[in-house]
């Protein structure tokens, strides 16, 4: 199985993207689905998840995002997606997905899958 994520790019100090994530070769209810994100020279750090459909699909958001990020899944399409709005030059970084099973939401499966990431900037 895999994620490919999709819809990174260049935006002003307030701007907004979506980014994507398509999972393919499992099935996304199945496990905790993670957005993480990678500063240059920093460590990465986990931003939102939401859990799997046998746990009531939990959702959380790391404080440095929280009430601008919304982590929405759709089932049919096998996809997660990253709703981001004000954002800051400290969102910079390169996003990934991945199965999770660190930030706490709850998860069936523990099968570890990793997208390729997708850069994000954000301008002053």
């Amino acid at each position: 199985g895999k994620f490919v994520e999709s819809g990174g790019g260049l935006v002003q100090t307030g701007g907004s993207l979506q980014l994507s994530c398509v999972a393919s070769g499992f099935e996304i209810g199945l496990y905790a689905i993670g957005w993480f994100r990678q500063a240059p020279g920093k460590e990465r750090e986990g931003v939102s998840c939401v859990g799997s459909y046998s746990g009531g699909g939990s959702v959380y958001y790391a404080d440095s995002v929280k009430g601008r990020f919304t982590i929405l899944r759709d089932k049919n399409a096998n996809t997660v997606y990253l709703q981001m709005k004000n954002l800051k030059p400290e969102d910079t970084g390169v996003y990934f997905c991945a199965t999770d099973s660190s930030m706490g939401c709850n998860y069936y499966r523990k099968d570890e899958y990793w997208g390729q990431g997708t850069q994000v900037t954000v301008s002053s």
